[in-house]
């Protein structure tokens, strides 16, 4: 009703316009002081009424199929579109919506353009993250079985410099996989303590090199529902940051507890901790925020793209910290039983 309402305001003066007649020809009939003067108004007005319902519910309806049709064209703007839109139009709303269809059109197909231009982008850095892992692999290959020939601070200089390398190649494909189109993701039921422990697995020359100490509360049968290199990456930028901002005599703590009807995995470390003030940007692209040395060097994407990739995983990121004591980062899986 209030839609209807709406288009017939337009109508108002015409509307109103009609009304006057009415006034002014039950005025007539009184001046005539004619004999069937309640009679006659009486059939004028209901006239009048039917009159007036008719020419609304017309104007109604025509004004619905404007509206379709104009719709339809600012979803599909083809010529056929923009055909049946113009003959439902005066010469002038004609011209206005021809010259909007040509913009609609070119917007198109440059959106078009920038469509493909995107995902040629993707391929490439999909491709090219997959390359270096090739160099990568055989460094790793070298170290494994030329350990015992290589000094080793060397060895370890070699093992922090492949993880590091690592790390960033895995945020740059992630990246473009997060901005792009089409998602990849496979949704099953998955240990967390064994997606905990690949993740230490990959970082443990980093665990190693600042003799950083991990305790486990995660029982061997919990479990998630989630895309397991989707969680993997999430965790690991989590033991990133927790590695990178470490303070004296450091140690990571896992826990997995059910909290309000939800799974929630517990990740806190004793490091520098986050400043109040910054706590409301942590998850913000490219913000380092103002929390010591170890910042000054920091890219700002480990935390937003955790935060990203938990929205597309449908998790929930939660941070407590206090400055000078650690960090904790609280991840909840929404509970689906397994069938």
């Amino acid at each position: 009703m209030k839609q209807n309402f709406k288009l017939l305001i337009q109508y108002l003066p015409w509307l109103l316009l009609i009304a006057a007649v009415d006034c002014f020809a039950a005025f007539l009939l009184w001046l005539s002081d004619a004999k069937a003067f309640f009679a006659l108004l009486t059939a004028i007005l209901l006239a009048s009424l039917l009159f007036f319902a008719g020419i609304c519910i017309v104007l109604v309806q025509r004004e619905k199929n404007r509206q379709a049709e104009f719709f339809a064209l600012l979803q599909n703007p083809n010529v056929y579109q923009e055909e049946t839109l113009k003959k439902m139009l005066n010469t002038v709303q004609a011209d206005a919506v021809r010259a909007l269809a040509d913009v609609l059109r070119q917007k198109e197909d440059d959106c078009g353009k920038e469509r493909a231009k995107l995902t040629e982008y993707e391929k490439y850095v999909e491709s090219w993250a997959h390359e270096i892992k090739t160099p990568l692999s055989l460094l790793t290959f070298l170290l494994d079985n030329r350990r015992d020939e290589l000094p080793e601070t060397v060895s370890r200089k070699l093992d922090y410099i492949r993880n590091r390398m690592q790390g960033y190649i895995d945020q740059m494909l992630f990246y473009a996989r997060l901005k792009g189109m089409q998602k990849d993701y496979l949704f099953e039921h998955m240990p967390v303590l064994e997606c905990i422990e690949e993740v230490l697995e990959d970082y443990r020359p980093l665990l190693e090199e600042k003799r950083i100490r991990v305790f486990m509360q995660v029982s061997e049968d919990a479990s998630v529902y989630s895309d397991c290199r989707g969680l993997r990456f999430l965790l690991g930028q989590l033991v990133s940051n927790a590695v990178k901002y470490s303070g004296i005599d450091p140690e990571i703590r896992f826990a997995f507890v059910r909290q309000g009807g939800v799974d929630v995995l517990l990740v806190r470390d004793n490091g520098i901790g986050i400043k109040v003030c910054d706590l409301p940007y942590i998850f913000a692209e490219g913000f380092t925020g103002d929390s010591g040395e170890g910042r000054k060097q920091a890219t700002g994407m480990g935390l937003y793209l955790a935060k990203e990739m938990a929205g597309d995983l449908k998790l929930t990121l939660t941070v407590e910290s206090e400055w000078g004591k650690g960090t904790e980062i609280r991840v909840a899986f929404p509970v689906v039983e397994e069938k």
